[in-house]
């Protein structure tokens, strides 16, 4: 018996198509939601009148603490310095050493060494990053700075330094640099400590600038070749507990024309900084072929241990 088919619905009963006229009309191309052009999107403020996005001072005041602490250790100190000076040929002893302290202290800087510092006649030779490079290596080494003449005319700054017994190198007048580095070779003679900055100027704390041969001529000369020479590395790498960004570390570097004061009130705005001062072994003028071969050596070293310490800042 051959299988029954489902029926086919005859064709006046299938479900109907609506006609096209019917049919939901689209909307036409006028009407439709549109775009906005790229020119009538709201644009974006220039780039002068955008927020800024650089912290605020961590110590809005912190100038006030810092002004107020250098001047009551100058105010402390000074008078006793002219006296030691005065009893003792051989300079103010440790109170500059103690300012320089009480002055760090002050400015919010804390500092460690490590390695060991050698005793006494030593040429040690640093980094420059800052000028406030002197009251931290000032607090923690017992020496005299090598600085530019002009330093001795920045009124309360070079009175200072002549307190520390500065010795001061005119660069411009060459007829006069073998008196200068004769002073220090006799210093050096006499047991007294030189700190120098073998860069000849102070940087953008990136980098290492290269050393200056000439600057190590002090060390040239009869008596000279068994003076220890000590390369030392400062580097600035927590502030506020943190690592030292470099955004940062330009707030702490002083760099080309800069004017001091203005510089220095910022500074002491940023808070809590940290350094750390590395020793290395001494070397020994005559354990090198001549000056620049010396120069090399101490900038090689400060160089790859200022890039160690600024990786790991801990």
């Amino acid at each position: 018996m051959p299988p029954t088919r489902k029926p086919v619905a005859p064709p006046d009963t299938r479900k109907p198509v609506a006609p096209a006229d019917t049919r939901k009309p689209v909307a036409p191309a006028a009407t439709r939601k549109s775009v906005a052009p790229a020119d009538a999107r709201k644009p974006l403020a220039p780039a002068a009148t955008r927020k800024s996005v650089a912290p605020a001072p961590f110590q809005p005041l912190g100038h006030l603490k810092s002004v107020a602490g250098a001047i009551a250790a100058t105010g402390t100190l000074v008078a006793p310095a002219h006296v030691h000076k005065l009893i003792d040929r051989r300079g103010a002893g440790r109170i500059p050493m103690l300012w320089h302290q009480a002055v760090s202290r002050s400015l919010g800087v804390t500092s460690r060494i490590e390695g060991e510092l050698l005793g006494r006649g030593v040429l040690y030779v640093s980094n420059h990053i800052s000028w406030l490079d002197i009251p931290v290596l000032g607090s923690r080494i017992r020496g005299s700075f090598v600085a530019k003449a002009e330093v001795s005319e920045m009124g309360l700054v070079g009175h200072l330094a002549d307190i520390q017994d500065t010795v001061y190198v005119e660069r411009e007048r060459r007829a006069r640099a073998g008196e200068q580095a004769s002073e220090i070779q006799r210093r050096l003679g006499q047991g007294d400590n030189i700190i120098l900055f073998p860069e000849g100027t102070s940087n953008d704390g990136v980098h290492v600038l290269p050393f200056k041969s000439s600057l190590f001529s002090v060390v040239e000369g009869e008596g000279m070749e068994d003076v220890l020479i000590q390369p030392v590395t400062l580097a600035y790498t927590r502030l506020n507990g943190l690592p030292l960004t470099r955004q940062r570390l330009l707030d702490i570097a002083w760099i080309g024309d800069m004017e001091l004061g203005s510089h220095a009130f910022d500074l002491m705005k940023l808070g809590r900084i940290e350094a750390r001062i590395r020793c290395h072994a001494p070397v020994r003028r005559s354990d090198f072929a001549d000056r620049k071969a010396l120069a090399r050596h101490c900038h090689a070293v400060i160089r790859a241990s200022y890039q160690t310490l600024m990786r790991d800042p801990s």
